[in-house]
């Protein structure tokens, strides 16, 4: 490891490590028709268009993305492919029955394996380990809170292959927090490198069939035809798959809500660390503290780690200068240290960030309208690296 005051990185980790130089695809120019036009070309957007071409190979689909793929959340989370779902089973039996609520949860399980069979069979590499996800308690007021979770999960019928308690020194022996109290292991997550996902599955989407414009930002979307500042695609089906900028989208200002998640990344560490820390078997992991942290050991030896907030920016505004924050960067690397020591002398390497998209229902939802053929899917909260893949075959499928 080295210290020193070497200059950080603000654009992520993933971005930097992709194996992709990043170039952009030629821009939309002129009118193009098509029978489906699909606007955002992250993770939904690009597994929307690879699917509808792979069950409907005459369909002419066009993706507009207004950088490059991967340039929004797709290239900057946290790298956890987990069965996560913003919406709790009890929120989502209030909104439509316990079957559906547990079907839902149970179609999430199923969707990170899905996702891990998927880049096998297309050749992308996002460097996948699942390895599960670690939630230790490491505070004694975090013990209740996690066994009250356990047990609404237990409610539900899902059983210790889905979710079990770990006493301290089973905990302990995968995971070298400063603190611990046990906490929840589950199975269903693996740590991936999304940028290198993304990046493939642009490629795979091309491959298809699917014609993938970047540097064609929306300006206008409507029922038949989205026009860019560049072009215009015509075409029945509008599909508006644009998460966290989805505001800046004139006539959705209110659609969501744009909340910022940051992170940082230490340089690899050497095994000395390691052997302190844990994490041998790549598990994701996070505590039990209010204020969400979250994080995973990559493939080539470091910590990126990330967590909640940053402020709020008063109108739903989303800017780049919003990706990094000072103070919150500085916590995330002070609560880094405090759960692992051994991580003091490590220099960080990247900060950065960038907004995610929060329903008010908290709900992530897929939508068609069959009468006008427009159709949106988004609002994972920050867990969507498996659930696009969902809302992809669901929108395709719609």
């Amino acid at each position: 490891m080295t210290s020193g005051t070497d200059r950080v990185r603000s654009r992520s980790l993933w971005l930097d490590t992709c194996d992709d130089d990043l170039a952009p695809r030629p821009a939309l120019s002129g009118r193009v028709e098509a029978d489906v036009v699909v606007v955002g070309g992250g993770m939904t957007g690009l597994w929307t268009a690879l699917f509808l071409r792979e069950s409907a190979p005459d369909c002419r689909v066009v993706v507009l993305e207004a950088e490059v793929c991967g340039f929004g959340a797709s290239g900057r989370n946290g790298g956890w492919c987990s069965a996560l779902f913003p919406a709790s089973l009890p929120a989502l039996e209030a909104m439509a029955g316990r079957d559906a609520a547990v079907a839902q949860w149970r179609a999430m399980v199923g969707t990170v394996d899905a996702v891990l069979a998927d880049l096998d069979r297309l050749g992308v590499d996002a460097q996948a380990a699942k390895g599960g996800t670690l939630t230790v308690a490491t505070n004694r007021s975090h013990v209740g809170r996690l066994r009250h979770e356990l047990e609404v999960l237990r409610a539900y019928g899902f059983g210790p292959d889905d979710l079990e308690w770990l006493e301290p020194p089973a905990m302990r022996r995968r995971i070298g927090t400063a603190d611990n109290f046990g906490g929840l292991s589950t199975p269903h997550c693996a740590a991936v490198h999304p940028a290198r996902l993304v990046r493939g599955l642009a490629r795979a989407a091309e491959a298809a069939g699917a014609v993938v414009h970047e540097q064609s930002r929306a300006v206008e979307l409507r029922p038949g035809q989205v026009r860019t500042d560049g072009g215009t695609v015509v075409a029945p089906t509008v599909l508006r798959c644009t998460e966290g900028y989805t505001p800046a989208l004139d006539g959705h200002g209110r659609d969501v809500i744009p909340l910022y998640s940051l992170m940082v990344a230490t340089e690899p560490l050497d095994d000395d660390v390691w052997s302190q820390v844990g994490l041998r078997d790549r598990a994701t992991f996070s505590d039990g503290r209010h204020l969400l942290v979250y994080g995973q050991r990559t493939a080539d030896g470091r910590l990126a780690f990330g967590g909640r907030g940053a402020p709020y920016h008063w109108g739903s505004a989303v800017a780049d200068r919003f990706d990094t924050d000072a103070s919150v960067h500085d916590g995330l690397v002070a609560a880094l240290h405090e759960l692992f020591p051994a991580t003091r002398d490590a220099r960080i390497t990247h900060r950065w960030g960038g907004p995610l998209a929060v329903p008010r229902d908290w709900c992530a939802s897929v939508v068609h309208d069959r009468a006008t053929g427009v159709g949106a899917a988004g609002g994972y909260v920050g867990d969507g690296v498996s659930t696009t893949h969902l809302a992809g075959r669901t929108l395709a499928d719609l």
